[in-house]
């Protein structure tokens, strides 16, 4: 049987040697750190990746966690960084 790089689309499998970081800035919010990254993926159409760590207890190390809702600090603290992100895109 042969294996196709395919994806379900038809389109090529994803490489992460393609995908570019163009840009990224870290929010810290309390126990919180959201980080906005541009992407460039293949040289095409930048975009916005949002991601949240949370400090964990233990040993104040940061740890993925769901982005979710925001509060209103870090709504407040994002649309401060916004700009500086939009010139990027």
């Amino acid at each position: 049987m042969a294996f196709s790089n395919k994806g379900k689309s038809g389109g090529s499998s994803y490489d992460p040697n393609l995908d570019v970081e163009v840009f990224s800035k870290e929010v810290e919010v309390g126990d919180s750190k959201i980080v906005l990254s541009v992407y460039s993926y293949n040289k095409g159409e930048k975009k916005l990746q949002i991601t949240r760590s949370n400090k964990s207890k233990e040993d104040g190390s940061w740890v993925f966690a769901k982005l979710g809702r925001l509060k209103k600090d870090e709504v407040t603290a994002l649309y401060k960084a916004i700009p500086e992100v939009h010139k990027s895109l």
